[in-house]
């Protein structure tokens, strides 16, 4: 046996590269079979969904599944939404670089790390104290500078960096808040799962003049929205 520490770097740096090979090629499958396979069309979307890495937003036990077409949970009764679900409603919301996104449900911050490869700015809010937490200490470990994450209650959302362009929720209440609606910015969209045992996700634009404009897109099912809105 070898006792050279230089063999035993050299072995962790085969190791680390072949984990690297292994998840960046689960990310490429992920997003040809789930994503662009079905009715995911954006590129830019595509491309931030190939770049994210969302075996680091996964509890390591669970990191093999991280590719899977399917929701995972996080802790503290939370899931990371399937990867399809998170193009679908990133896609629904049309962001542009310029725009500014409020992401409400951070969880283990996943979203929030889509949105901030193609939008200028990303506010994200979890109701769990200790998910926030983390969430924040994982997007600045892995260079995410353009997010903000606080812990609060994102049924009122964020007021002091209204307007937002794009709204995005992951946690269903059984109406749209009125406040999410409030600081959205004309010819902005918010999608928002809403319903209890049945669930919707809805897509709301506000239109120039200030309007609303509503439509269901697919029955989904979400975790529960708590704090304000389940009182």
């Amino acid at each position: 046996m070898s006792t050279d520490p230089h063999d035993d770097a050299a072995s962790l740096h085969r190791t680390d590269v072949a984990s690297a090979d292994f998840y960046r090629e689960a990310r490429e499958r992920m997003v040809e079979n789930q994503l662009a396979r079905r009715d995911i069309v954006n590129p830019a979307i595509l491309d931030a969904m190939k770049s994210v890495p969302r075996h680091e937003f996964v509890p390591t036990k669970l990191r093999r599944l991280a590719y899977d077409d399917s929701p995972l949970p996080i802790g503290k009764g939370q899931t990371i939404s399937q990867p399809y679900i998170v193009a679908l409603m990133t896609q629904l919301v049309a962001p542009e670089s310029h725009h500014k996104a409020l992401d409400i449900g951070t969880g283990s911050g996943y979203q929030a790390a889509v949105l901030s490869e193609l939008v200028k700015n990303v506010y994200s809010i979890e109701i769990v104290e200790s998910l926030a937490d983390a969430a924040d200490e994982r997007l600045q470990q892995l260079g995410y500078k353009n997010i903000r994450v606080r812990h609060g209650d994102g049924y009122h959302g964020w007021q002091s960096e209204a307007p937002f362009h794009v709204i995005i929720v992951a946690a269903a209440p059984d109406h749209i808040p009125k406040a999410l609606i409030e600081q959205l910015a004309p010819g902005g969209k918010l999608v928002i799962p809403v319903g209890k045992d049945y669930q919707k996700l809805i897509v709301v634009e506000k239109q120039q003049d200030g309007t609303v404009v509503q439509r269901e897109i697919a029955p989904v099912v979400f975790v529960p929205m708590t704090g304000e809105a389940s009182k």
